[in-house]
């Protein structure tokens, strides 16, 4: 028989410690040969992306040992920091010096690339015996050059420019004959969900053409399907869906459908689809959660993948295709889809140290807000061992992603499960300005960040109090860098909430546009509006340009060594909170940047918000002590 206790009290196996090591991040994945080669996080090992292959006899082994970190500071976020020869070499980006090395499985790395402290490299891909990346080049100018480059791999150099003159470029694509360069490309002040072009330049003669793109128009991962024909994703009708496009002729849509194989360019890795070598199609499509399916002559079909959220067709070769993604149980997974044999085998992942009794259930949640439709996923209590009192309703927290073009999807993070085993619900907004619902409800935020997701966030939680699922009492709002910014601004501008999460999040709009790097420096002109002009409305919806609005107790952690937001904002907000006599905790994570990747930063940071919560909504929390407030 169960046992009765209230809320937020339950005591549960889903430790600090757990959800640190659980489900590491799968971190690109290619097939070598018959291997499958993937990169993985590492949380005990200061988060430091390993690759590792599994072999023909199932055995896994680490290629890229510790201590070498294979990460890329290219844009601040990275990606495609890895990628392997057809016939076994690694090409990495080091970390910590942003080199390429290449290294042969049990042998020794050697640089492609010179020592230089001003350049970074990422986006990597070896295609048709060619190594391309993406060169970022920092110097007396805010602004970096970028380029893409080839790497010579049988020596050291610094890598033959094929492509730059514009702001930004990614996903670079040679054709198979090795005449043909296609890349994304984008300047300043669009993002690139708001206004890329794809562009092709002839190798042989140097001229460039543009492909696809243009005002409202975002098109992503070029992929070549032929020598003359190249296969993309677009969005001219709000929908980001797949194009088959000729050189020498006129786009044509591919099995259009009302959901998107696309989204947030933010990391150079990210790729929504994959081609096999007999033309068939493995793509995502996302309409809140994601679905993997096959498209060919005979149509379309879903796959039984798991994946429903942040799904990636990682790489396809012969009928074999991988995909990465959390399945429903919030596990991470790779799976090997092999579409001649008709299979599914999980690769890595898709496992935790629980059962799965512990895992919530994602509850897609439609609500009207004052800006229209607001989709969330939310996820009740859960405990197998215990049930609450009749009479109470349980405390929730809302999270808010960051972005804040963005998307999460019906998979409970091992997080959401710490707090939903121990009685707190959790409720995921995917507000106006996310990723997944099309480009409509992406613009939804433009020129009203700090407005629509703060009224978004609350008419969802209020929602949900209303329905008598939570507590209306006892709702906090938790969030990280731009959802930090919508924890701050909804908790000084609503009564909704008791309580306030900020990981890295930002108070002052127009300090982060002053002090952020070049990739988002001009992505507030679309979010909030263009400075100088619109200089009034960042003061008024910065946080901090009204701390007399702090009324609720929050909790503040931030990492020493953010390059995006950073530590300055944290701290201005601590001292608003202290000067107004707000019960606050503030906490430093040394070595952290903007996310926290260390196994220690994640089980501690996980302490202090269980303890802050119980200190703030008056329940125990075994083996936590309660968090003491300033």
């Amino acid at each position: 028989m169960a046992d009765t206790l209230p809320y937020g009290s339950w005591p549960s196996p889903i430790t600090p410690e757990s959800v640190a090591q659980s489900s590491p991040r799968i971190d690109g994945a290619r097939l070598v040969g018959d291997e499958v080669w993937w990169g993985e996080s590492v949380p005990a090992e200061a988060g430091r992306v390993a690759v590792k292959r599994r072999r023909v006899d199932g055995t896994v082994e680490t290629v890229l040992p510790a201590p070498a970190n294979a990460r890329s500071a290219v844009h601040e976020y990275g990606g495609g920091a890895w990628t392997a020869s057809d016939d076994g070499e690694l090409f990495y980006v080091e970390k910590t010096d942003q080199r390429v090395y290449a290294l042969r499985p049990g042998g020794t790395a050697r640089p492609l690339t010179p020592a230089d402290e001003a350049v970074r490299h990422g986006g990597l891909r070896f295609e048709h015996g060619v190594l391309l990346a993406v060169r970022e080049t920092h110097g007396s100018e805010r602004v970096p050059a970028r380029a893409i480059v080839r790497i010579a791999v049988d020596g050291e150099g610094a890598g033959e420019v094929l492509a730059a003159g514009s702001d930004f470029l990614a996903q670079p694509a040679l054709s198979p004959d090795g005449r043909h360069l296609a890349w994304v490309a984008w300047n300043h002040p669009d993002m690139p969900w708001d206004a890329t072009i794809i562009r092709v330049a002839d190798l042989d003669t140097g001229t460039v053409r543009d492909i696809a793109g243009g005002a409202n128009r975002a098109p992503l991962q070029p992929v070549w399907i032929g020598d003359d024909e190249l296969l993309y994703a677009d969005d001219p009708d709000g929908r980001w869906n797949l194009f088959r496009h000729p050189l020498d002729g006129d786009a044509q849509a591919v099995a259009p459908a009302d959901a998107d194989t696309g989204g947030g360019l933010w990391v150079l890795g990210t790729r929504w689809f994959g081609v096999t070598d007999d033309g068939r199609i493995v793509a995502v499509r996302t309409d809140g959660g994601d679905e993997v399916v096959e498209i060919a002559p005979s149509g379309v079909r879903p796959l039984e993948v798991p994946a429903v959220a942040g799904a990636a067709v990682d790489d396809a070769r012969g009928t074999r295709v991988l995909v990465s993604g959390a399945d429903a149980g919030g596990r991470s997974g790779l799976w090997l889809v092999d579409l001649a044999a008709g299979s599914v085998a999980l690769v890595t992942g898709g496992a935790g140290s629980w059962g799965d009794e512990w895992m919530p259930t994602a509850r897609a949640l439609e609500t009207e807000g004052p800006h229209g439709t607001v989709h969330a996923f939310a996820y009740a209590p859960t405990n197998p061992q215990v049930t609450a009192p009749d009479d109470e309703r349980p405390p929730y927290v809302v999270l808010v992603h960051g972005g804040p073009t963005s998307h999460v999807g019906p998979a409970p993070s091992a997080k959401t499960a710490f707090f939903t085993s121990r009685g707190i619900g959790v409720l995921d907004v995917n507000y106006g300005g996310s990723t997944g619902y099309g480009r409509a409800y992406r613009d939804r935020l433009k020129g009203q960040w700090g407005v629509v997701d703060v009224d978004d966030v609350a008419a969802a939680a209020s929602a949900l109090a209303d329905a008598g699922l939570a507590d209306p009492d006892r709702l906090a709002i938790a969030g990280g860098s731009a959802g930090g910014w919508t924890v701050l601004a909804a908790v000084t501008n609503t009564d909704v909430f008791s309580a306030g999460i900020s990981r890295y999040g930002v108070g002052d709009a127009r300090a982060l546009a002053e002090d952020t790097h070049d990739f988002e420096a001009r992505y507030l002109d679309g979010l909030i509006g263009a400075l100088p002009d619109a200089e009034n409305v960042y003061l008024e919806r910065s946080p901090l340009t009204h701390p007399e609005r702090f009324r609720v107790p929050l909790l503040i952690l931030q990492g020493s060594e953010d390059r995006v937001v950073p530590p300055s904002q944290a701290e201005a907000i601590r001292d608003a909170l202290a000067a107004h006599g707000v019960p606050h905790a503030y906490v430093l994570y040394e070595g952290e940047g903007h996310g926290f990747r260390r196994a220690e930063t994640v089980i501690d940071s996980l302490e202090r918000e269980l303890g802050f919560l119980g200190a703030v909504f008056g329940f125990e929390t075994p083996g936590v002590p309660p968090l003491d407030l300033d």
